[in-house]
């Protein structure tokens, strides 16, 4: 594989400046900008701040967006939002423009949750390639990628071979709240001339090859209410002679999915696109085993024998999971009280072709149905409380053409053409408010941990995904 003399002085030029990006990324988790805690908001913004004057001091053209205000959990409580960063990097009408989306805010961590050191101060352990911290990987570790990118061709003192917008949220975590209007309400103007999008927020397959992904779930989110005494009972006065609650609830939750993983709820599967042949062929090869997923897990507890099923299950077919119960009592000890009033909370994951209104109304059809089952005197509600739709991208398009190309550039394979079984609803806004496509280009690895505790970014990722981006963008500008 012959190189270009740029993309090869841009590969040198990352390799040797590997330290400064790590202390980067020192700099950037050290930053505690988790968006679902109010107490952390000004981090958010703090966060959103250091981004913007790493731009800045790269010769980004910067400005800000304000997505508002929100009620917090509908508490009266206002909290005003992070700013929406709108960078560019290059406007020459001669080149194609990249729009690069990422964010900036992460999920809680507390070292009593379980993490070995300090989740906010960034750990270099060498020995086994990994740079351990909350943000590392998602999406801290990607964004700065693309500013490491843009920083060694300043260095180099050569141009990009592409246009670069850069679309930067602090709340992604916490639902993208406000973003989604920006985009359409931008769509005209600061991402008029956008010829694709990029999007580097999820992970490999497994943990030693590359991947590109090309779809996502979605995720619609509900709660089940079920209300019955004014107020908190003692089991040995009121036990046995009241309708409980939490029994009802109990009986509504264990109704919606089978052990196995089949949902329950009558109609839920008409409309899931069925398997083709082509999409069944991409399944062959692909760098994953079921020991994959037992590594991730910690533990023998798959549901599939093979990987085939596994991976359609995770990607392409829906899914029920139970969240949790709020009302009832879960502190250490025993204590014996009839809670007046629990909340059960549980998702559904979304393929093609489901359609979220229609979920909703069987969603509600049958929980109604199975309480009234019940004969109970409390009453039940159910109320959707988070809606994101799935998404699906074409493989085919330049665009991904285009990130093939550049894994074989830096890692010398064909990627794994995936999709996924997360959620990230902001694709479907850009690919619907742009009409462009979108591309999802992971820099970690499966094994992360991007939510728990412990989560890290392997340094060979970093510092070879940081090329993997530069590379990209060298292909898009050639791509037809």
């Amino acid at each position: 594989m012959v190189l270009s003399p740029q993309l090869t002085q841009f590969f040198s030029q990352v390799e040797q400046n590997k330290q400064g990006y790590i202390e980067r990324l020192t700099d950037a988790v050290a930053i505690p900008s988790v968006s679902g805690d109010p107490s952390h908001r000004q981090d958010v913004v703090r966060m959103g701040e250091y981004l913007q004057q790493q731009l800045k001091e790269l010769g980004a053209s910067v400005e800000i967006r304000d997505p508002g205000v929100q009620d917090w959990n509908g508490t009266g409580r206002i909290l005003q939002l992070p700013p929406v960063i709108l960078a560019t990097v290059g406007t020459d009408p001669k080149k194609k423009t990249v729009l690069v989306y990422g964010h900036y805010d992460v999920q809680p961590a507390l070292k009593e949750d379980g993490w070995n050191t300090d989740p906010f101060t960034l750990v270099l352990d060498e020995a086994n390639d990994k740079l351990i911290g909350r943000g590392s990987t998602d999406d801290k570790g990607p964004i700065l990628g693309w500013i490491n990118v843009v920083e060694a061709h300043k260095q180099l003192n050569i141009e990009l071979p592409v246009n670069i917008k850069f679309c930067l949220e602090g709340m992604e975590e916490s639902g993208s709240e406000g973003l989604e209007k920006i985009i359409h309400d931008e769509a005209q103007g600061y991402f008029k001339d956008v010829s694709a999008v990029c999007i580097s927020d999820n992970y490999w397959l497994g943990t030693e090859k590359p991947c590109l992904t090309y779809g996502l779930r979605g995720c619609v989110y509900y709660h089940i209410t079920v209300s019955g005494p004014a107020a908190d009972l003692h089991s040995g006065v009121f036990g046995g002679t009241v309708h409980e609650p939490m029994i009802d609830l109990a009986h509504l939750l264990s109704k919606l999915v089978e052990p196995n993983g089949k949902i329950l709820i009558p109609g839920i599967y008409d409309n899931v696109a069925p398997v083709t042949d082509k999409e069944r062929k991409t399944y062959e090869n692909l760098s994953f085993d079921l020991q994959d997923l037992t590594n991730s897990v910690g533990n023998t507890i798959n549901l599939h024998s093979n990987v085939e099923a596994t991976l359609q299950h995770r990607w392409r077919f829906p899914s029920l999971s139970l969240h949790g119960v709020e009302g009832a009592f879960y502190n250490p000890g025993d204590k014996t009280v009839i809670p007046a009033k629990v909340k059960g909370k549980f998702s559904i994951r979304t393929v093609p072709d489901m359609d979220n209104d229609e979920i909703t109304r069987l969603v509600k059809d049958y929980v109604t149905s199975e309480f009234k089952k019940l004969n109970s005197k409390n009453t039940c509600t159910v109320e959707l409380t988070h809606g994101g739709d799935h998404w699906l991208a074409s493989p085919d398009h330049w665009n991904y053409v285009a990130a093939a190309k550049a894994v074989e550039d830096v890692f010398g394979v064909q990627p794994d053409l995936t999709r996924e079984g997360c959620s990230i609803p902001i694709t479907l806004t850009f690919q619907e408010a742009l009409n462009k496509n979108v591309l999802l280009l992971p820099m970690g690895r499966s094994d992360d941990g991007a939510h728990s505790i412990n989560e890290k970014l392997n340094i060979s990722n970093y510092i070879n995904g940081t090329k993997l981006l530069g590379a990209y963008l060298y292909q898009v500008a050639n791509a037809q």
